[in-house]
């Protein structure tokens, strides 16, 4: 294995303690934050005081978002928590995927030129099967085709479902040509494959 995917994995593993480190640390000011903001804690006590000074300045934003959306201010320290963690998964999520590609490409360049060529035939279809979910998701949450975050998906999967909708009817409500396109990449994928 390269110097680089072994230094790319160190990272990796330094990263996760580190992400796990701060989130610990967020849980116990979050806890403690909410302590002070329920009244749990004595509201005239130096923790209190500190809180109020040092820690709901920085929660201010998140307050001001609950509030518009007719929450509770006093979860704040749980909504940012919640922000964090999830934050921080979809990083080492990404960071994974990274290390994955570099280290796929690395071995797929060791087979020479066709090793290559099935990488690339490999993220042709995995950012179709990609579209094809985003494209239901944001179905599923009422995105508008013409936003710039899903329009992408929509160009990519359009010419794949336009002409399987002509095929295959609904089923009441539910337009299943998705999951039939996703299963379709699929065994394509394998054919096209297995001809490279």
């Amino acid at each position: 294995m390269p110097s680089f995917l072994l230094l790319l994995e160190r990272i990796r593993l330094m990263l996760g303690a580190a992400f796990l480190a701060i989130g610990v640390a967020l849980a116990v000011i979050c806890a403690v934050d909410w302590l002070v903001r329920t009244r749990r804690l004595n509201p005239f006590g130096p923790v209190a005081r500190f809180f109020r000074q040092s820690v709901e300045p920085l929660m201010a934003p998140v307050e001001r978002q609950i509030v518009r959306a007719g929450g509770v201010p006093s979860t704040a320290p749980w909504w940012a928590l919640g922000v964090a963690v999830i934050g921080g998964i979809v990083f080492l999520s990404l960071f994974d995927f990274v290390r994955q590609q570099a280290a796929g490409f690395y071995f797929a360049s060791q087979n020479g030129s066709r090793g290559v060529v099935r990488m690339l035939i490999g993220w042709t279809f995995e950012i179709l099967r990609l579209a094809l979910i985003v494209r239901v998701i944001a179905s599923w949450v009422r995105v508008s085709p013409y936003s710039r975050w899903v329009r992408w998906s929509y160009t990519l999967s359009e010419p794949i479902l336009r002409p399987l909708r002509q095929v295959v009817p609904t089923l009441g409500m539910i337009d299943v040509t998705p999951i039939i396109a996703y299963l379709l990449l699929g065994l394509l994928e394998g054919f096209v494959m297995g001809m490279t």
